[in-house]
């Protein structure tokens, strides 16, 4: 295998660096609404993104969408749309007297497709009834498995995406609005609280008076000036940080130069729903595990493959495309050619993918064991689910039975 494929493969099966690391290195990024192809004119406020969900002010976007607001409350909104009074619940943000609110709930319930548009970072709005090219999004990975009266689907995330991702096909929709809980490797909307950016510097950043410059070579740390130069970084931006934040960093660029973003992934997606409508989240992993697994790669893993990551870096934009299309088109074949591309190193297989797949499938047997008759709409990395040591593999090692969707 290339040694650059490791960070193409990272974006579909670890999602915290992308969700928190990286983002802290870019300088905040605006935000922009389209209604049918209408862009809205904010006067008081502006759109923004917290924690991957975009909030935009509400009276003023309602407007925008022929909708009158009739009263906002912390976690209600009343409003009229085509003269029809509706309620909705959704947690309310006051900045500056604005009242902001999350842009896909408000759209839904107004009757509106919402979609994300990476490359020019503009959430679009389309009424329902408005002439608009078909979409046919993508059909992904999904699984089911049913046992002592407990349902669980198995969704394959790619944690990037953009919006011809979307919509989504309808077994998805249904399959999570019959689901009692979301399960998730970790619940990126709280990638930046205090705690996890603390965590990051903690783990990710030299505390001993060294830097990058002294832990890799000469050679791999100029081409990572020049490459964060040419994206429009310090040339020295990351000195603070260890050879795995740095290529997750690499990671984050090169994807949104793609035209993906982590904040149209499709795990974060369905947070974003559960959140809207209170679904509770459980987390099969944690921050901590996922930042410790890189954190404790062996130095020469590390500098490897930032290294791969560099000398690669200006041909990566096709692989990436590449992958998008293969969970579009739900391609298992591919799917477990690029699992299977893990296998040349030991060290980063077992890190990666055997032993995250035993803890979570272990996780997902006691879900079916469990005596409460519920159903789990379980998102991670596709890539965790198929091969000898795939999620679906060690469930049917377990005795359930494991059905494509």
């Amino acid at each position: 295998m290339k040694n650059w494929k490791r960070m193409l493969l990272s974006l579909t099966i670890s999602v915290g660096l992308l969700a928190s690391a990286a983002p802290a290195m870019a300088a905040p990024q605006e935000t922009s609404v389209k209604v049918n192809d209408q862009a809205v004119e904010y006067t008081v406020g502006a759109p923004m993104n917290n924690k991957g969900t975009t909030l935009v002010p509400l009276r003023s976007t309602l407007e925008a969408m022929d909708v009158k607001l009739t009263t906002a409350t912390d976690d209600t909104i009343t409003a009229v749309v085509d003269g029809k009074t509706i309620t909705l619940k959704s947690k309310l943000t006051r900045i500056n007297g604005v009242t902001y609110a999350p842009i896909r709930i408000v759209g839904d319930a107004a009757g509106y497709e919402v979609n994300w548009d990476a490359k020019t970072r503009t959430v679009l709005l389309k009424s329902k009834g408005a002439e608009t090219a078909a979409q046919t999004g993508g059909r992904g990975f999904m699984w089911e498995v049913e046992s002592n009266g407990n349902t669980v689907y198995l969704v394959g995330s790619m944690h990037i995406a953009d919006d011809s991702f979307y919509p989504l096909r309808e077994e998805f929709e249904e399959a999570f609005a019959e689901a009692d809980y979301l399960g998730v490797e970790i619940d990126i909307s709280k990638a930046a609280d205090e705690a996890q950016q603390k965590l990051i510097l903690d783990l990710g950043s030299y505390q001993d008076g060294t830097t990058l410059k002294d832990h890799v070579s000469s050679e791999t740390y100029t081409k990572l000036g020049d490459i964060l130069k040419k994206n429009g970084l310090e040339p020295n931006a990351l000195d603070a940080f260890k050879p795995w934040v740095a290529e997750s960093t690499l990671a984050s660029l090169k994807s949104a130069t793609a035209g993906y973003e982590a904040s149209a992934g499709v795990d974060l997606y369905f947070i974003q729903k559960a959140i809207e409508s209170k679904l509770p989240i459980i987390e099969l992993e944690s921050y901590e595990s996922q930042l410790g697994m890189f954190n404790d790669f062996s130095k020469e893993l590390q500098e490897e493959t930032l290294k791969a990551t560099l000398d690669n870096f200006d041909v990566l934009d096709d692989s990436v495309n590449q992958m998008a299309e293969m969970w579009k088109t739900g391609n298992d074949e591919q799917l477990l050619d690029l699992t299977n591309n893990f296998s040349d190193n030991e060290e980063y297989n077992k890190a990666m993918l055997i032993d995250r797949n035993i803890g979570m499938a272990d996780k997902i047997d006691g879900y079916l064991k469990s005596d409460k008759k519920e159903e789990y709409f379980i998102v991670v990395g596709a890539a965790h689910y198929l091969g000898e040591h795939g999620i679906v593999k060690l469930l049917e090692d377990k005795g359930y039975t494991v059905e494509r969707k």
